[in-house]
C-alpha cells in the first residue's frame, strides 16, 4: 500500500523564521499553494512568493490584538479532515473548506520569556493559543497531514520533502506528529509550571535528552536528561558514563559548599570524598587531598573551587583518573592533562541547579527539597564545658560540609582543614567510626587533635568514646537523641568539646 502524500497546500504560521526561507522556495517549485498569517505572511512575500492571507479564507480579520488568527471552522476543517471519509468530504464540499496538508508552526518562546524575567503581562502574552491548536489538529490527523511543530524541525521536514520529492511516507508523518505531541506536552508543561503552587503536584519535560554508551553496567541501558553543554564546557576526553555523571553531581555539589573559600580540592570515588583538602594553593590542596586516600583515588572525579595551574597539573597528571573538573585551566595546566587520552577535562560554568531532588521508588516517584543548609558558626551550640578552639570550629564546620555529602551513616574526620578519613553508607553510626579510624590509621595519619563530624546524633556514647581514645578533641553532630547527656557527660570526663547544630545531614 502506497501511504505517500504529494503535499498541495500548506497552512505557515511561525515566530521563529530561521530556514524557513528554503522550505518555502522548495514548496513553491513544487507549486504548493501558502496559506499564511501576519509576519510570517510578509516573510514570504518578500521572496516574491505567492501567498493566500488566512482572513482571505476565513473572513475574518486577526482581531484581539493578534490573539485570534487562525481559529476557524474552515482552518481547523482543512487541518483535520479525513480524506478517505465520505462524510467529511462532502462537508468539505458543502462549507468550500479549503484542503490543508502541511501545517507549519513555531510557538512563542513562553520559557525564553519567563527566563529573561519579563513581566507577567508580558508572559501570559507569549502563552500560545493557535500555534498550539493547530499542531495537536495535525498531528492528531497524521494520516493526511504533515505537522513540522518547532523550529528543530525544519531541516528535517526540508530533507523529507527534497527526498521524497515533495511527498511524505506515512511514517514521516507519524515521526513528526509525535515531535508535535513533545512539543506540546512540553510547553504546556512549562505553562503549567509558571503557574502552580501546589507541591503535591509534579511535572517535569526535558527535551534535551542524551543516550549514554550504558547505565551503571553494561548490561543496562543509559540516558541523561539535561542540559550539560550548558553546565560545563568540555575541552578534552571521552564520553562520559552513567556512573561518570553521578559522581560529578556529587563532586559538584561538594565543591559548591566552597565558594569563595581558599584553594580547595577534592577527589571523589563512588559519590563519596575520599581526598579532600584547603590550602594557600592548588596544588597544595591536591597533593594533601590525596594523601586522604591514595588507594581510592584512583580512577576517581577531581574538583577544584580555583583554577587549575601548571604545577598542581603536573601533579594531577601522575594519577589516572576518569574526569577533571575546575572553573578555569592555565593553557599549560590543559596540554599537561590532555597528555592522557580518556581524561576528561571540564570547565565547570556558572548555572543555576534545581531546587529539588528526584528519584524512581516502588511504582513512582519520591522529591524533596535539596539539602541547602550549611552549617555555620551561627548554628552552634556549645554543649560542653570545654568549648572548641577557633581552629577547631574552622575545621569542625569544613568536617560538617563533608559529612553532608557523604553517603550515611557516615563520620568523618579532619585536622587543619584536611580530609584525614571518613566511614561511609554503614548500617550503624558505631561501625562507620571504627571504619574511618582503621581508615586514617592505614594512610598513617595522627589523629591527636583532630574533629569529628557525624551526619546524625549519637544514640550512645560509644562512639564518643572511640573518637576520644582515637585522639579527637572536638565533635559536631545534630543532637536530638534522648540520650544526648551520656555523650556529653563523657566528653565534659574527658575534656572533648562537643557542639550541636540542631540539623540532621542524612544522605541515603
Amino acid at each position: 500500500m502506497n501511504t505517500a502524500k504529494t503535499i498541495q497546500s500548506a497552512l505557515i504560521s511561525v515566530f521563529d523564521k530561521d530556514g524557513l526561507e528554503p522550505i518555502v522556495k522548495k514548496l513553491h517549485q513544487h507549486n504548493v499553494t501558502i496559506y499564511s498569517t501576519g509576519g510570517t505572511e510578509e516573510f514570504i512575500k518578500s521572496f516574491g512568493i505567492p501567498v493566500v492571507a488566512v482572513e482571505d479564507v476565513t473572513s475574518y480579520p486577526s482581531i484581539l490584538g493578534g490573539r485570534v488568527k487562525t481559529l476557524h471552522p474552515k482552518i481547523f476543517g482543512g487541518i483535520l479532515n479525513r480524506q478517505d471519509h465520505a462524510g467529511d468530504v462532502a462537508q468539505m464540499e458543502e462549507f468550500q473548506i479549503p484542503q490543508i496538508d502541511l501545517v507549519i508552526v513555531d510557538l512563542y518562546p513562553f520559557e525564553k520569556t519567563v527566563a529573561s524575567g519579563a513581566s507577567e503581562a508580558d508572559i501570559i502574552e507569549k502563552i500560545d493559543i493557535g500555534g498550539i491548536s493547530l499542531i495537536r489538529a495535525a498531528a492528531k490527523n497524521f494520516k493526511d497531514t504533515v505537522i513540522v511543530p518547532s523550529v528543530n524541525e525544519y531541516a528535517l521536514f526540508l530533507e523529507m520533502i527534497t527526498n521524497g520529492n515533495g511527498a511524505t511516507t506515512l511514517e514521516e508523518r507519524k515521526l513528526l506528529a509525535t515531535k508535535a505531541f513533545h512539543v506540546s506536552s512540553h510547553y504546556d508543561g512549562a505553562i503549567f509550571n509558571y503557574f502552580n503552587t501546589d507541591e503535591t503536584v509534579y511535572k517535569a519535560s526535558i527535551a534535551d535528552g542524551q543516550v549514554l554508551r550504558y547505565g551503571e553496567n553494561p548490561h543496562q541501558k543509559g540516558f541523561f536528561f539535561g542540559d550539560f553543554d550548558k553546565m560545563f564546557t568540555k575541552l578534552h576526553g571521552k564520553e562520559l558514563s552513567y556512573n561518570n555523571l553521578l559522581d560529578v553531581d556529587a563532586a559538584v555539589n561538594l565543591i559548591n559548599e566552597f565558594k569563595g573559600a581558599n584553594p580547595t580540592f577534592a577527589i571523589l570515588k563512588h559519590n563519596n570524598a575520599c581526598g579532600f583538602a584547603t590550602r594557600n594553593t592548588v596544588k597544595e590542596a591536591y597533593l594533601d587531598a590525596l594523601a586522604g586516600d591514595p588507594t581510592s583515588a584512583f580512577g576517581g572525579v577531581l574538583i577544584s573551587n580555583a583554577k587549575i595551574d601548571e604545577t598542581a597539573a603536573e601533579e594531577i597528571n601522575k594519577l589516572f583518573c576518569e574526569v577533571v573538573i575546575a572553573p578555569a585551566y592555565d593553557e599549560k595546566a590543559i596540554a599537561i592533562l590532555e597528555e592522557k587520552k580518556n581524561r576528561i577535562l571540564l570547565i565547570q560554568n556558572e548555572v543555576e541547579l534545581p531546587t529539588k531532588q528526584v528519584r524512581t521508588c516502588l511504582n513512582g516517584l519520591l522529591i524533596q527539597e535539596k539539602d541547602n543548609i550549611t552549617d555555620n558558626k551561627e548554628h552552634l551550640k556549645v554543649v560542653t564545658t570545654t568549648a572548641p578552639t577557633a581552629q577547631e570550629v574552622e575545621d569542625l564546620l569544613f568536617a560538617s560540609k563533608i559529612c553532608k555529602h557523604t553517603k550515611s551513616n557516615t563520620i568523618v574526620f579532619a585536622k587543619n582543614g584536611q580530609l584525614c578519613a571518613s566511614g561511609t553508607g554503614q548500617t550503624s553510626r558505631v561501625d562507620a567510626l571504627r571504619q574511618a579510624v582503621e581508615k586514617a590509621k592505614s594512610f598513617g595519619f595522627d589523629l591527636n587533635g583532630a574533629v569529628m563530624a557525624s551526619d546524625a546524633f549519637f544514640p550512645f556514647p560509644d562512639c564518643v568514646e572511640l573518637a576520644k581514645q582515637a585522639g579527637i578533641t572536638a565533635v559536631i553532630q545534630p543532637g536530638g537523641s534522648i540520650k544526648d547527656e551520656l555523650s556529653i557527660n563523657y566528653c565534659n570526663e574527658n575534656k572533648v568539646s562537643m557542639v550541636f547544630t540542631g540539623i540532621r545531614h542524612f544522605k541515603h
